[in-house]
């Protein structure tokens, strides 16, 4: 296999479990889910905040997902990179094992990866060089 093909194959592997995970995320998020919902203001937060939340994930997938668009794509991944950095330190914060704070970490591994290895047609053009 190519180096090309490799990195392609690498950015899709890890864009899909991103967009699998935060999908799942952002629908248990938006309706609802009293799991999630538990998790969540057992961190402290309102439990509002999970819709929000929910619709954030949801832009978010549809974002790095589409075509074209690729300062959107920044945003999206910025606002993913946030929300797993938030999700992290509010575990540990918390008090909680490795059990919680090992997942938002994980998913930030896959984040960078599909962010790293993204096609240049998913990519800001650079700046001239002066």
């Amino acid at each position: 296999m190519a180096d090309d093909k490799r990195r392609n194959f690498g950015y899709w592997l890890a864009t899909a479990l991103l967009a699998l995970g935060f999908t799942a995320g952002g629908v248990m998020d938006l309706i609802g889910n009293p799991d999630m919902i538990k998790q969540l203001t057992d961190l402290g937060y309102p439990a509002y905040l999970a819709r929000f939340l929910g619709v954030a994930k949801l832009l978010a997938v549809a974002a790095i997902l589409a075509p074209r668009f690729p300062r959107l794509k920044e945003w999206a991944y910025a606002g993913i990179t946030i929300d797993l950095v938030g999700a992290t330190y509010s575990h540990v914060a918390h008090g909680d094992g490795a059990d919680k704070i090992m997942p938002p970490l994980v998913f930030l591994f896959v984040a960078a990866a599909s962010y790293l290895l993204r096609p240049g047609s998913r990519k800001l053009p650079s700046a001239p060089k002066d």
